[in-house]
């Protein structure tokens, strides 16, 4: 049976607990999800949704090409709301990271998201 492959890049924030940023199985990569850290400073993005969203996509895809692949790899995405008004504005952004063939999603509104949050983000990909 083939090992797993732990991706771990510092332009992406480092766990806040027992994860990986994320584990390579095979052609499979399975990306933990993402809140809008700044990876160099720690500091939680909170100059709204947009700018959450673009910070938590922008983590995706550092992990994603440390892995070796590229946002278009991405075929399944869930997406974490505390809001579900935000939906149209994390839409907009999600959306230009998939100018072409996006990938399969859920989109759900949560009570709760680590550090307050107000999105989290995970994917998967494949080779």
């Amino acid at each position: 049976m083939e090992q797993s492959k732990i991706i771990f890049t510092e332009k992406a924030p480092a766990p806040i607990g027992p994860y990986s940023q994320a584990v390579m199985k095979g052609n499979t990569l399975f990306v933990s999800g993402q809140v809008p850290i700044i990876p160099h400073t720690g500091e939680v993005v909170t100059t709204g949704i947009e700018n959450e969203t673009k910070q938590v996509m922008e983590n995706i895809k550092s992990i994603v090409e440390q892995a070796g692949m590229k946002m278009s790899d991405i075929v399944k995405s869930s997406i974490f709301l505390i809001d579900m008004n935000n939906f149209g504005k994390v839409n907009a952004v999600y959306g230009n990271y998939f100018p072409s063939n996006p990938p399969a999603r859920e989109t759900v509104q949560v009570s709760a998201l680590p550090k307050n949050v107000n999105v989290e983000i995970s994917v998967i990909a494949i080779k």
